[in-house]
């Protein structure tokens, strides 16, 4: 049996076990993570926390409708078994009408079917040596790794409101809650479940990015690069070095994105492989 429950009323040890012992892990689906990025959040449960389904939601005019957060890519059904693509089919019909929109990314593991549109996402497998890695960056994505080697740039720690002060200097979009995502990078680091890493030139901040890092997966969060750092090629040099630091392990680098063309042909340079996840939108309206 398959019941909504309330976040207020939720069994957080029993959630949290059935995520982490999940073959469809994602950090993003931890009741800490959504606590901090969504407005609200209930879960579908089947039985005994056999299988769960968060729903984060918002209200607006009176009116409820569920969406997908900011730096929370992929949600959906997590199990320790395999879902079978009717009790997935049965977790979608069970998110409550009460929701009269409803727009949500789903995650790769589930089962693609007729309600959904697939969504890309790039990531690049790390058990390898950097020399062999390498040599699957694109001639261009080789060229300007090799331009912010050579304008000495360096990687040290630096702070999220950094990062966020040069996004909102030398980027046009800016549509996320800062709050959020400094309330989610206190508690990331604060926990060892991730870093910030800055590119310097000279012991002038030029950009940098926020990375997660569970299970094997170092997730590209959040970045930004002033002008001075996309002329000297610093988000080439970064992922380089991470590339670098991390070469001849389990990890895998997981872009968290690449809908947009410009973007993708932009991971995808770094010779990261092109993997689906879902989305799935309904509407009473």
């Amino acid at each position: 049996m398959i019941t909504y429950i309330k976040r207020k009323d939720l069994d957080v040890v029993k959630y949290d076990a059935c995520i982490k012992n999940s073959i469809q892990f994602r950090i993003y689906a931890f009741s800490w993570y959504l606590d901090i990025v969504a407005d609200n959040w209930g879960v579908l449960v089947l039985d005994d926390y056999k299988a769960v389904m968060p729903i984060p939601w918002q209200k607006k005019y009176f009116l409820k409708y569920s969406s997908q957060p900011f730096f929370c890519q992929q949600l959906g059904v997590f199990s320790k078994d395999e879902i079978s693509k009717e009790l997935q089919q049965n977790f979608i019909k069970r998110i409550p009408i009460k929701f009269l929109k409803v727009s949500l990314n789903l995650n790769s593991a589930m089962l693609f079917d007729e309600n959904m549109v697939k969504k890309t996402n790039y990531i690049l497998k790390l058990n390898d040596s950097h020399s062999n890695l390498f040599k699957s960056f694109s001639k261009g994505r080789k060229h300007a790794a090799k331009v912010g080697e050579k304008n000495e740039l360096k990687l040290k720690e630096t702070s999220i409101e950094s990062l966020i002060k040069i996004q909102e200097e030398f980027y046009t979009y800016t549509n996320y809650s800062k709050e959020k995502l400094e309330i989610l990078s206190a508690y990331i680091l604060k926990n060892n479940l991730g870093f910030i890493q800055g590119v310097f030139k000279d012991n002038v901040l030029i950009g940098g990015a926020f990375f997660l890092k569970t299970n094997n997966n170092i997730i590209y969060l959040f970045s930004s690069f002033s002008s001075l750092g996309k002329k000297m090629q610093a988000a080439s040099f970064l992922i380089n070095t991470i590339i670098k630091q991390h070469e001849n392990t389990n990890n895998i680098l997981d872009f968290e994105g690449g809908n947009m063309p410009n973007i993708g042909s932009f991971y995808k340079s770094f010779g990261a492989k092109i993997t689906s996840f879902y989305f799935f939108k309904r509407s009473f309206l």
